[in-house]
């Protein structure tokens, strides 16, 4: 049979040219017979998200600036050595001070007078409409003083023995005692201070030998109560002297005439500085600003926590996070590393994933109560059972320490650092492991030199994270260490050296006592400020130095990860 040809019947297609053209012609044509509308832009929709995103993020940066600004300014201002105004009333009354703040809304100012012993608050307002007139006078002096605040007045007098009746004349020989009095002070106060605390401490170490024999019911060696009573004579004597050195440096007194009239002796030896603040130029401004940043980073606080420097709260807060970091990162690295590289998948594994990401938010607090019980009471009391029973009823380690802080602020971050160092682990890639043993290495050999190093950055990461938690917790250290002011450092010159069951001082409750638990909460807010200046600026620091390391790791790398 012969097969009858198929007929392919092909469908006539408009070329897309043609077809663009047609459309241009029907849109023109419709364009020419309709009237015209205003041309609206084109918003698709990533344009506008894209939009968004970048307001938001500029909003976070400007509230972020701000948050800083505000800190910054207000705590680095209050150690600018500002003018003093006399201030003349309508009523007669007659004001001395200087002025903090214009309440525009009101029309008044804002004068800080000191002398609060005389003249109760530091702070006074007044009304604009009732001032006569204002002056800066070039004579007044501000004498900071070691206790009961600021006095500003006139100088009157020095005594005993003063000699001197220019003012300028007399102005030099209050500079000159004060040199003199500081030298003697730093010479022969600061020795016997010394001597006596170390024959304190003798003392001290003797009490609880002959205590030890005491309680094993024998008698004390003679040679133990003959250097006990040695020691006992010799720290009256260095009492004594002390007490005479201070008696004669209190002697010397300079007299100052505040507004009202009333003439106040100052002892030498209470001075911290003294200025004359309307006759200071711009340099001897800084020279003073600088002096009193040094005493921020190097002296006590004074005045209970109002004024004076932050060094033990700075040592204390950089102990801690030192600590912390010793216990917390390790044991979250080990973790994660046990989590991400040997365990086996299952519902376990996930419950204690689930179980690290829920630790990580819950409150401080908690975590202060379970060390007050756990670490304080128990670990803690045990070990003065076994080891100092000798000093009981008097803990050393069963009551709160920087030891049992750190361990307690270490458990609270150890979530942190889980999370961290295993998104770092993820981050090697498996053809790296793989070229690793593949070349004969052992998994433990590929762990140690290979994927840890890569992962690097994520557990500095965690310790980042870490650092700035622990810094900025108060609520836990209240209960298991920190105190409003440490008698003695965590850090000394006496064996051992480093002494962790001692109590310590920390920034962030620094902030917390000065603006809300002091006696005169507004002369006390600057010193708020400026600690809490202070505490971003570490954190920062700490930050920055962990950044910068983990840039150069995460560049070492880089090309590997590739």
């Amino acid at each position: 049979m012969t097969e009858k040809p198929t007929m392919i019947v092909e469908k006539r297609r408009t070329p897309r040219g043609h077809r663009k053209a047609a459309q241009e012609s029907v849109s023109k044509t419709l364009r020419a017979r309709l009237p015209a509308f205003p041309k609206r832009p084109k918003v698709r929709g990533g344009d506008f998200l894209l939009w968004l995103c970048a307001v938001t993020t500029g909003a976070v940066l400007v509230l972020y600036l701000m948050l800083l600004g505000v800190i910054a300014v207000n705590g680095l201002q209050s150690l600018w050595p500002k003018r003093v105004v006399t201030i003349e009333m309508e009523d007669g009354r007659r004001l001395i001070g200087q002025l903090q703040g214009h309440d525009t809304k009101h029309d008044r100012y804002r004068l800080y007078r000191a002398n609060r012993v005389f003249q109760g608050d530091d702070f006074v307002w007044i009304e604009a409409d009732q001032i006569e007139t204002k002056d800066y006078h070039r004579d007044i002096v501000l004498v900071e003083r070691r206790e009961n605040g600021n006095l500003i007045g006139y100088l009157r007098a020095i005594q005993p023995g003063n000699l001197v009746s220019d003012e300028a004349a007399l102005w030099q020989e209050v500079q000159k005692r004060r040199a003199r009095v500081m030298a003697e002070e730093a010479l022969a106060v600061t020795k016997l201070t010394k001597r006596m605390a170390t024959i304190n401490g003798r003392l001290e170490k003797l009490r609880l030998e002959r205590r030890r024999y005491e309680d094993a019911g024998r008698e004390p060696p003679d040679n133990l109560l003959q250097d006990e009573t040695r020691l006992h004579e010799t720290y009256l004597e260095l009492d004594r002297r002390h007490l005479r050195l201070m008696a004669s440096m209190r002697g010397q007194l300079v007299v100052l005439e505040d507004a009202a009239g009333i003439r106040h002796l100052v002892p030498f030896s209470q001075i911290v500085r003294a200025y004359r603040p309307n006759r200071l130029s711009t340099f001897d401004r800084l020279s003073i600003y600088g002096d009193k940043l040094v005493e921020l980073f190097t002296e006590g606080p004074r005045e209970s926590n109002t004024e004076g420097g932050l060094f033990p709260a700075i040592l204390g807060t950089v102990m801690l996070v030192m600590l912390m970091s010793l216990f917390c990162v390790p044991l979250g690295v080990l973790a994660a590393v046990y989590l991400h590289e040997y365990a086996s998948e299952g519902w376990l594994m996930t419950a204690i994933r689930l179980a690290v990401h829920n630790l990580a938010g819950v409150p401080g607090i908690v975590y202060g109560i379970f060390g007050l019980g756990f670490f304080v009471y128990g670990l803690g009391g045990s070990l003065d059972e076994l080891f100092f029973a000798h000093k009981l009823p008097i803990p050393t380690f069963g009551t709160g320490g920087i030891l049992w802080a750190s361990l307690t602020m270490a458990i609270l971050t150890v979530p942190v650092v889980i999370v961290s160092t295993e998104e770092g682990l993820r981050s090697v890639p498996r053809v790296v492991r793989e070229g690793s043993m593949s070349l004969g290495a052992t998994q433990f050999q590929t762990l140690v030199r290979v994927v840890l190093p890569m992962a690097s950055p994520g557990i500095l990461t965690g310790f980042i994270l870490a650092i700035i938690r622990a810094a900025g917790e108060v609520a836990p250290l209240m209960i298991v260490g920190v105190v409003k002011m440490a008698p003695m450092l965590p850090v000394s010159d006496e064996f051992p050296f480093v002494h962790l069951e001692r109590k310590f001082m920390h920034l962030g409750f620094h902030i917390y006592d000065a603006g809300f638990q002091s006696p005169n909460v507004e002369a006390a807010l600057p010193m708020a400020y400026l600690t809490t200046t202070l505490l971003v600026f570490l954190v920062l620091c700490m930050s920055f130095a962990a950044m910068v390391l983990r840039a150069r790791i995460r560049a070492r790398y880089s090309e590997l990860s590739l």
